[in-house]
């Protein structure tokens, strides 16, 4: 079958529409991404990663080690033994103090790099108690000295007493703030590890950083494996006893049993103070607490390592486009519902990743990515719409489509230029759709089944004939039209008009006619149509069955009128035909018997005939009777024929039945079959009549004694001129209307005939008649079938 043939249509501006923004997309991508790689090799966003990464690390703190103990040389020890710097006596038998509790290590943050003038035997008391806690790490500080930097020490004697030395340095980001410390660093002969993992090797665990209490080596200051301090929760986090205390014995005994004890200043203008991430700005951690945080993170295995560049910047450019891609593939909610949830992800990786991955990110170049894109991407594509309004406006004028046409009474919008142009389109499409919804009206009122389907085969629309037709209304939209239509098939050869396997319909005749399931006859007429770039079906479905039933209702008439009709008067003319040319042959009474037997077989037929086409199509005529009374006047009217053939009537009823339809049709109907059941009783046989009640219908029951049907005949009881018992039984006279007229009544009142026999035990027929109030009677123009 030949495609149709296209309409020609003007230019849309879409396509180019679509390509430019798919341009200006890409263009915006990568000015965007290189933007974000730019800041991740700048510092400018320190500050708001720093912000993000001190909020996660307030988020993820987690208590001290229980372990860490804090002898603090604060205000009130100041207060109680005198100012600074104190006898180094008095650290000798603080030194003894601790030790006799037993402690894992001690760390002196406290720098010794002179002889003590004043008190020289001081010296050796400190010497003699590090010796005999033999446990005890000192610290090492870095001195810049212009261009280089050297160690501050020790000096020898206190060195040599000590188990290990550790550097206290703190990294100080460009905020001020302390969060990264290096775990080596000195000179670069041999460097010593931090203060905190020098306790750790002075507690007796052998680390590869471990390098005891060797004397400063020369070379260039190193500094290696840097680190991101986790910091504990609290203020402060451990353990702390005044230094004054301890001295005195003032502490429960057994409290340092096992710790890691720290020494330090933590007075007011005493020793370094730094600013931290667990602290608000005006507060300050003194350095003895701050060896206790880079402590706690090496007990409690917190390891945060900092991020390489490459890493951060795919870390930060990942999010970035999958934003961008958002707004390119979602729609304008999606794409920023999108966008806010990368926001979000990228912020929560920022913040608690350190805690989690053991991974510092920097993401502010992600953040201000994200948030720039979807208001970026909004400025394009809402100037690029307001220029596709104006092309697709242009199109439409020249389509011949005014915007303006039938509208001229409505003031001119004010506004932008966009606000225009879109005022311009809204017009336009309203009268687009109400020329749609004229289409779409039109087909839904079309009188026959019709569906407008895909080139596949798949249905699109249908009108409501069509949901009426269908046996599954609500399940049609998105199927395939063959699968619905299966049971519509070739009368002929019973092949489906549809092909069953999925493709285009393009083979199919214009014009085909079929019966389904349901004993329709249905003319489907078949024809494409184009509609954009793709072909459209349009499949319509006449009901041909009234025309059917009206052709086979000529037919059997004709039949009737040519044979059945034209037998007896035959008969008729041939005996007159014989008696003028042969008078002696029949005698006259004869003659006369035998025409008026011909003549009443004639008026029977007629009269089976004009009253199954009376039942058929005469106005109903519904009143309210008694069906017991009925029955017995028929049972009343049939005993003259059942007393010729010498066959006797039961009735059985109850005292009143009522019901509302055609009294003389129900009779008639009733009449036929008492009459049939007559005729074919045996001699001396019964023939019992009986009216019951088996709600919501009443049941008339007439059985007989006679030979039975077949149960392959019994579908053909009811059909017009068929009769079954020509073969059988010749003698009984009939031309196979009776019980058709019989059907027909019953449907029109809204009840069933229901036949029970078998060859050789009889037939009973039971007319099944509504209840009064139970159903209303078929239609005259419209008669059950």
């Amino acid at each position: 079958m030949s495609s149709p043939p296209r309409e020609s249509k003007p230019p849309s501006a879409q396509p180019a529409y679509r390509r430019n923004l798919r341009r200006e997309w890409v263009a915006l991508s990568l000015l965007l991404l290189g933007f974000v790689a730019w800041l991740c090799s700048t510092a400018g966003l320190r500050a708001l990663d720093h912000l993000i990464q001190d909020a996660g690390m307030r988020l993820s703190a987690r208590p001290a080690h229980p372990d860490i103990v804090v002898v603090a040389i604060d205000d009130r020890s100041i207060d109680a033994i005198g100012r600074w710097p104190w006898r180094r006596a008095l650290h000798a038998q603080l030194v003894d103090q601790i030790t006799a509790q037993g402690p894992r290590a001690i760390g002196l943050d406290i720098l010794f790099g002179e002889e003590d003038a004043d008190y020289p035997g001081d010296d050796l008391l400190l010497a003699r108690a590090l010796e005999r806690s033999g446990h005890v790490v000192l610290p090492v500080a870095r001195r810049d000295l212009g261009a280089r930097s050297m160690p501050d020490a020790p000096m020898p004697l206190l060195r040599n007493a000590a188990d290990q030395l550790g550097h206290v340095q703190m990294m100080l980001d460009t905020d001020g703030v302390a969060r990264r410390l290096y775990l080596t660093e000195g000179p670069q002969m041999a460097p010593w590890p931090h203060f905190s993992t020098a306790l750790l090797c002075a507690a007796g665990q052998a680390l590869p950083a471990c390098a005891g209490n060797a004397a400063p080596a020369s070379g260039p200051w190193t500094q290696r494996d840097l680190r991101v301090l986790r910091f504990a929760r609290g203020n402060p986090a451990f353990t702390t006893y005044s230094y004054v205390d301890v001295l005195t014995g003032h502490i429960p005994n057994n409290v340092l049993r096992d710790k890691y004890v720290i020494v330090g200043a933590t007075a007011t203008g005493l020793g370094d103070m730094f600013a931290a991430p667990m602290v608000a700005h005006a507060e300050r951690i003194p350095g003895v607490e701050m060896i206790g945080h880079a402590l706690n993170a090496e007990l409690m295995h917190w390891e945060i390592r900092p991020t390489s560049e490459a890493w951060i910047i795919a870390i930060n450019l990942i999010p970035v486009a999958l934003g961008l891609l958002a707004i390119a593939l979602l729609g304008p909610l999606s794409g920023l519902m999108s966008c806010a949830a990368l926001l979000v992800s990228t912020l929560a990786i920022g913040a608690l990743a350190p805690a989690w991955l053991g991974r510092q990110f920097t993401v502010g170049p992600a953040l201000i990515g994200i948030a720039t894109a979807y208001p970026l991407w909004s400025w394009r594509r809402l100037s690029a719409a307001a220029h596709f309004l104006e092309l697709e406006m242009h199109a439409l004028l020249r389509a011949g489509l005014s915007p303006v046409a039938e509208r001229q009474e409505r003031v001119q919008p004010r506004g932008d230029l966009l606000e225009r142009r879109i005022h311009a389109v809204e017009d336009a499409t309203d009268r687009l759709r109400r020329l749609h919804q004229f289409v779409y009206d039109s087909l839904q009122h079309l009188p026959s089944p019709t569906f407008v389907c895909s080139a596949d085969g798949h249905i699109n629309l249908a009108n409501e004939a069509a949901l009426r037709h269908l046996a599954q209304p609500k399940a049609w939209q998105g199927h395939p039209i063959a699968s619905l239509l299966a049971d519509l098939v070739h009368p002929d050869s019973g092949r489906p008009l549809l092909p069953q396997t999925a493709g285009d319909l393009g083979h199919i005749p214009p014009q085909q006619e079929g019966r389904d399931g349901q004993g329709r006859h249905l003319l489907m007429l078949s024809r494409p149509f184009v509609l954009g770039e793709a072909t459209v079906w349009l499949i319509t479905l006449v009901d041909l069955t009234d025309m059917h039933h009206a052709q086979q209702q000529r037919d059997q008439a004709l039949h009737f009128i040519s044979h059945d009709m034209r037998a007896p008067v035959a008969s008729i003319l041939t005996l007159l035909e014989m008696q003028r040319e042969f008078p002696e042959q029949m005698a006259g009474p004869q003659l006369l018997a035998r025409i008026e037997r011909h003549a009443h077989s004639a008026l029977a037929m007629t009269q089976g005939f004009v009253q199954l086409a009376h039942a058929e199509a005469q106005e109903f005529r519904s009143v309210s009777f008694d069906l017991a009374i009925a029955l017995e006047t028929a049972v009343d009217d049939a005993w003259a024929a059942a007393q010729a053939h010498k066959v006797k009537l039961e009735l059985t009823r109850p005292d009143s039945a009522s019901i509302q339809g055609d009294p003389g049709l129900i009779g008639r109907a009733i009449g036929n079959v008492i009459g049939n059941a007559i005729k074919f009783s045996p001699a001396n046989g019964t023939v019992h009549c009986a009216l019951t009640q088996s709600a919501p219908y009443w049941v008339i029951s007439v059985r007989d004694q006679g030979p039975g049907i077949a149960p392959e005949k019994q579908d053909h009881l009811f059909q017009p001129f068929k009769r079954l018992h020509t073969g059988s039984h010749p003698g009984i006279a009939g031309i196979g209307l009776g019980l058709a007229l019989v059907q027909t009544v019953l449907q029109r009142h809204g009840g069933k005939v229901q036949v029970n026999s078998s060859v050789g035990a009889g037939t009973e027929f039971q007319l099944l008649l509504p209840m009064a109030g139970q159903t209303e009677p078929c239609p005259t123009e419209h008669p059950c079938r």
